[in-house]
């Protein structure tokens, strides 16, 4: 398990104790405190909290420490802190978080865990899990698997489905709260390091974006989008536990930190993933968040949003420097810093150096579009890369449907199908305005069809490209018989029904997908310039 919140400090270990809180952690470092058992203790230290990991068990302390975002001082706010963790965490990972536990010492001075004698600390009680399922050990030894990515962000969207709305915090001045933090940690923490020209470009930048976007900021608080989120969502807080995504150590202990924007929240993990150059893995739980909330009027502020995120680990990086002793390690949180403050500087940038772009990718069913269309997102536009508008998934939920359930031929009616790209068209346009360029997937066989989004293009003063994925029939009818679960509906009858039907003259840039889908990509990449 992790032990404290990155958006704090990330820092190394720290020997801040409170006041009856050594003979507490010491015995929690013995068998004793287990019942005896010979297992191995390990211990892990943050400047927050300690834990030990004891056979299938995790137990976090929490440090009687008092700082400008956190306080532990009391005995009453530990345990408090550490209910509020168990009840918060459960709703992402009921499995691993088992309880609170006192740490009680008797009339004889004896301590136990759970025992009968008063308490005197309170302890976070979690189930074990296996490290190298951490998302960020994953990363570091390219194991995370993109087909993960659909899973985390399912998991992410459910938790802020049922987090509750916090109309109190975010909005124009939750965000002026993180801005104005973030420089002053540049000022006092980067102090020497961080060169000040560039904080002070990087923050003027930030409060111009924030004055842009306030009356929205402001909107989305009022209307229900700063939830209590998870406040830390990025790779080392989430394991793959019974082979699913799961989320765990969210912020209980600051409100600013928790009751975010939910895109905000989201941001962090996006920023993660965009840092390490996993930047197919961002695009993917980009675009599959998006196909589950539809939360599209949000999207001018994910540059901000970013840029903040990015920001706030440069200055805790500085922070955790000034912690450790040792030099080497304090090099390289040096290093971190510059690539998160040079990070955030390129996440504001696109709002004045590039315009969005809206791509149509069509062509037979098998063609590969839809593969084609999600090598292309993340190298389009802004990051995380371009939103993916895909016709198979938009029918099956305006039919009220999963992605994976069948359709029948009453859902692909003329009248249906105009619903389906007239709903892509409109959706096309809210994010072209946001400045988020777009991938339009869709047969596109009628010449009406892509006259439609060719047009949709000029309405939002976007740059259009066309791609037409041409293959042969047997290879498109080979690919549709070895399909597995897809959101298509498309069989050979369906591409039957295509092959018949009247193209008119297609004007789109022809891409040859008849070698497969690296081929195709390559040649729709160079098509586009996009990487």
């Amino acid at each position: 398990m992790a032990a404290g919140p990155s958006t704090a400090l990330g820092a190394g270990p720290s020997t801040a104790l409170g006041a009856g809180q050594h003979d507490v952690v010491a015995f929690l470092s013995t068998p004793a405190a287990y019942g005896g058992r010979p297992a191995p203790i390990e211990r892990i230290d943050t400047h927050i909290s300690i834990v030990w990991l004891v056979g299938d068990r995790a137990y976090k302390l929490k440090r009687a420490v008092r700082y400008d975002y956190v306080d532990f001082s009391t005995i009453e706010r530990r345990r408090a802190a550490c209910e509020a963790e168990v009840q918060l965490n459960r709703r992402t990972a009921p499995s691993l978080y088992l309880g609170v536990r006192p740490v009680t010492r008797d009339a004889g001075g004896q301590l136990a865990v759970d025992g009968r004698g008063t308490p005197i600390d309170w302890l976070v009680e979690m189930a074990r899990f296996d490290q190298a399922t951490l998302f960020d050990r994953l990363a570091a030894g390219a194991g995370l698997d993109l087909a993960l990515m659909d899973g985390l962000a399912e998991a992410i969207a459910a938790l802020h489905a049922v987090a509750e709305p916090r109309t109190d915090h975010g909005g124009r001045d939750g965000m002026a709260w993180v801005i104005d933090g973030n420089a002053l940690g540049f000022a006092e923490q980067g102090a020497g390091v961080l060169d000040p020209a560039a904080c002070a470009r990087l923050t003027a930048a930030s409060r111009t974006a924030l004055g842009r976007h306030q009356e929205l900021l402001e909107a989305r608080r009022g209307g229900g989008m700063v939830r209590r989120c998870h406040g830390d969502l990025h790779l080392r807080n989430i394991c793959l536990l019974d082979g699913r995504p799961t989320l765990f150590d969210a912020i209980e202990f600051n409100d600013e930190i928790a009751c975010v924007d939910v895109l905000y929240d989201l941001a962090f993990l996006l920023m993660d993933l965009w840092r390490r150059d996993l930047r197919a893995h961002a695009n993917v739980v980009f675009n599959e968040y998006l196909t589950r909330t539809l939360d599209l009027t949000g999207l001018p502020l994910l540059p901000l949003f970013l840029a903040c995120r990015a920001a706030v680990r440069a200055k805790t990086s500085m922070t955790a420097a000034a912690m450790q002793p040792d030099q080497s390690r304090r090099a390289e949180l040096h290093a971190a810093a510059h690539q998160y403050l040079e990070l955030a500087q390129t996440f504001l940038a696109p709002l004045g150096t590039s315009s969005p772009r809206l791509l149509a990718v069509g062509g037979l069913s098998g063609s590969g579009k839809s593969t084609v269309a999600r090598r292309l997102a993340p190298g389009l536009g802004a990051p995380p890369g371009a939103l993916i508008l895909r016709s198979d998934v938009i029918r099956k939920a305006l039919c009220g449907v999963s992605p994976l359930t069948r359709l029948g031929g009453d859902a692909y009616t003329p009248e249906v199908s105009r619903r389906v790209y007239r709903t892509i068209a409109d959706r096309a346009i809210v994010a072209l305005h946001a400045g988020h360029s777009v991938i339009a997937d869709a047969v596109y066989a009628l010449p009406g069809e892509r006259d439609a989004i060719t047009a949709t293009a000029r309405t939002a003063g976007a740059r259009f490209t066309g791609l037409w994925i041409d293959a042969p029939s047997a290879v498109l009818e080979r690919r549709l018989a070895a399909r597995g679960a897809d959101a298509s509906d498309a069989d050979a009858g369906v591409l039957r029904r295509q092959l018949q039907m009247d193209l008119g003259r297609v004007e789109w840039t022809r891409v040859d997908g008849s070698a497969g889908v690296d081929h195709a990509s390559r040649g729709a990449a160079e098509a586009v310039g996009a990487a």
